[in-house]
């Protein structure tokens, strides 16, 4: 049954990325700024591992800034999975492409086997498999590769459920190796596994109780499972946070926070056009599950479901979920805020609804086995057409795509620079459209030169006096800073400029002898040598 849940899952990654498969080289999310930073990550990742380990979070962008690796998400579980295509020449795009159908199908993976165990029930299984890879998260969240590696969590809850049944030090030891993964990819699934974890401790507290003296102990060594994998990797972000004060306020988390009615919002097709269309918007998240989903998870409750652990530990996951991504609205996610460290990192509360769709996800196996048990001469067929039906509520394929064909030839002069070239680009866009940047981190990756420019989830605190001072490019208070950095490449995208600023810019070029043409590229954009002193 494995291997066809499997075969089932990966035929439903494409179908609901639809039609990313048939061309995963030249399709992109590339329209959103956060993709274009994800593929570079992976990629400087498998880039520096081989090269300089040590320094893999001094990257190449924000120069001369240290340690800048550290201001966006690890993603290190799944950099790691991608370095062999990098090695062997796949593009950053593509790399990206294979790394979010892979952890797109692991997580359905997860969700099949943890189902299965709860239910003891392989098509139960398979439909936890379905709704723990698509539904509103994953789907809306295609740029973002770190919600697409959730298969540790369930895993987590699974060998915290068999520690308490069976009481074995391995499953004490996999719990930890889960938590460790989840926290080595995003702060936001440590955050969360903290927060499913400890809820589900709360909630089966008798059971750890009543055998306290055996529990105990493994629980210690599931902390030091996780904390000896995590924490040296993760020594840079602490650093790094220090150094630069990159903390989010409660008053920041308030304007990102999810309301009631972004439980009634889905992207899907069936959906959408419906009714749910009203409560979709720029933030806060979807989480609506679909009715399937929800109509299952009540019946989880039939036939003396509540008296469950599982089903209660799953229920009050999903209540945590929902309170704390309302944000700072509720005392529980200041709480949290202050007794939780890395919390202090992230400024999303949204992000905790995934816990609700994480236990719809697993509660509804539950309600399809009561069936199956109800209704045994027809069981077969009823799970099939319950199958079906979540993912036909699912369904936003197909996804409009942005196609890529690669980065500009004139990044091929910028790789065979000597050893101290510093590259900045221009437009130099500044912490209000920093996001515009993106473009040329992803195009770093042809040359790995140390770039001024720069994007991610925090900004270096002398960002923004530095692009101020480069605002007036190329006047002589621009090009004094420019070398002060170290600068010996200029990049200029005049397709980028407007009408009357072009003008006045392309004049302003030809005037100034310190910058030498060197190459000029397909898309209106010039390459220019910055010589450090003017004959």
């Amino acid at each position: 049954m494995t291997r066809r849940a499997a075969a089932a899952l990966a035929a439903l990654v494409v179908l609901h990325t639809w039609p990313l498969a048939t061309a995963p080289h030249a399709l992109s999310r590339n329209d959103n700024g956060d993709c274009q930073l994800n593929e570079w990550i992976v990629s400087w990742v498998a880039h520096q591992l081989p090269r300089a380990p040590l320094a893999l979070y001094d990257a190449n962008i924000f120069h001369p800034e240290p340690r800048t690796l550290a201001f966006s998400e690890p993603l290190l579980v799944p950099a790691l999975l991608g370095a062999p295509l990098r090695w062997l020449g796949a593009s950053p795009v593509l790399t990206y492409n294979a790394l979010l159908l892979l952890g797109l199908w692991l997580t359905g993976l997860a969700g099949f086997l943890v189902a299965w165990r709860f239910t003891n029930d392989a098509l139960a299984g398979l439909l936890g498999g379905c709704l723990l890879a698509f539904h509103p998260q994953t789907l809306t969240r295609l740029p973002h590769l770190q919600a697409h590696y959730a298969a540790f969590l369930p895993l987590a809850l699974l060998f915290f459920d068999r520690l308490l049944e069976a009481r074995r030090r391995r499953d004490a030891v996999w719990l930890g190796c889960c938590v460790a993964l989840l926290s080595l990819t995003s702060g936001y699934w440590a955050a969360l596994a903290a927060a499913a974890l400890g809820t589900a401790a709360l909630v089966r507290a008798p059971e750890l109780l009543s055998s306290a003296r055996a529990l105990l102990p493994s629980l210690a060594l599931s902390v030091f499972v996780a904390a000896v994998l995590a924490l040296p990797p993760l020594l840079p972000y602490w650093r790094a946070h220090r150094e630069q004060g990159l903390t989010r306020s409660l008053d920041e988390a308030k304007s990102f926070a999810s309301e009631p009615q972004n439980y009634l919002a889905t992207p899907a097709r069936v959906h959408y056009g419906l009714w749910s269309q009203r409560f979709f918007g720029d933030r806060g998240g979807a989480f609506f599950p679909g009715v399937t989903a929800l109509a299952l998870s009540l019946l989880a409750f039939a036939g003396g479901g509540w008296r469950s652990p599982r089903v209660r530990m799953l229920l009050a996951i999903a209540l945590a979920g929902f309170v704390l991504s309302l944000g700072p609205r509720t005392p529980a996610y200041a709480v949290f805020h202050a007794l939780f460290p890395p919390m202090q990192g992230l400024r999303d509360p949204s992000r905790f609804g995934y816990l609700v769709l994480l236990a719809v996800g697993l509660l509804a196996p539950f309600g399809l086995a009561w069936l199956r048990r109800r209704f045994a001469a027809r069981g077969a067929l009823l799970a099939a057409l319950l199958i079906v039906a979540v993912n036909l509520e699912a369904l936003v394929a197909p996804i409009q795509y942005t196609p890529w064909d690669g980065v500009s030839p004139i990044y091929a002069r910028v790789a065979a620079a000597p050893v101290g070239t510093v590259l900045a680009e221009f437009p130099f866009y500044g912490p209000a459209e920093i996001y515009r940047n993106a473009e040329y981190v992803l195009a770093s990756t042809a040359h790995w030169k140390p770039l001024v420019n720069g994007y991610s989830g925090f900004t270096p605190v002398a960002f923004a006096g530095r692009a101020e001072r480069l605002r007036g490019f190329p006047d002589a208070a621009s090009l004094a800073e420019l070398r002060a950095l170290g600068v010996t490449h200029v990049t200029v995208h005049l397709a980028r400029y407007r009408a009357p600023r072009l003008a006045a810019l392309e004049q302003s070029l030809q005037a100034r002898p310190e910058l030498e043409l060197l190459e000029t590229g397909p898309s209106a954009e010039r390459l220019y040598l910055l010589k450090q002193a003017v004959p």
